[in-house]
């Protein structure tokens, strides 16, 4: 079984640190997803989806130094679903759904202050910015048609 969420998008407001009582950092956040509109849709009627999302530890850190509200990132994780108790409402169950980010890369231009940085959670190695003129010139051209793509 495969459980992997792949989304590009722009944060809906400023992730905001918080920590858990063993210590550990966490920061959730709303990422806006553009969607492809259907046969019928108005075009001139902009489409999002906006998903609900979950970064720990040094993830989660250097999302709040820096990202902020319009950022453009891309996260890379799981979907995950958890349920408790509402504190307001005895008896009554939230259920949430979430995707937890095993990676956030961060997208913004070299202008904006932010590089196109990837930020892993397993690895513990967290590069130096690589800025999207710095990558064109180290990346090797491929000869990719569209047949080779595979949708």
């Amino acid at each position: 079984m495969i459980n992997r969420v792949i989304l590009v998008g722009r944060l809906t407001r400023d992730p905001e640190l918080r920590s858990t009582q063993s210590g550990r950092s966490v920061v959730s956040f709303t990422l806006a997803v553009d969607r492809r509109k259907g046969r019928d849709a108005d075009p001139n009627m902009p489409t999002a989806d906006f998903i609900s999302c979950v970064a720990w530890s040094q993830t989660a850190e250097l999302m709040a130094q820096y990202t902020h509200k319009g950022s453009q990132i891309g996260v890379e994780g799981r979907i995950q679903t958890r349920n408790y108790e509402d504190p307001n409402v005895p008896g009554r169950r939230v259920y949430v759904t979430e995707v937890v980010a095993d990676s956030v890369t961060f997208l913004d231009s070299r202008n904006s202050g932010t590089g196109s940085q990837p930020v892993n959670n397993n690895s513990g190695y967290y590069p130096d910015p690589v800025y999207e003129d710095e990558k064109a010139e180290s990346m090797p051209s491929l000869d990719i048609s569209s047949d080779d793509l595979p949708f």
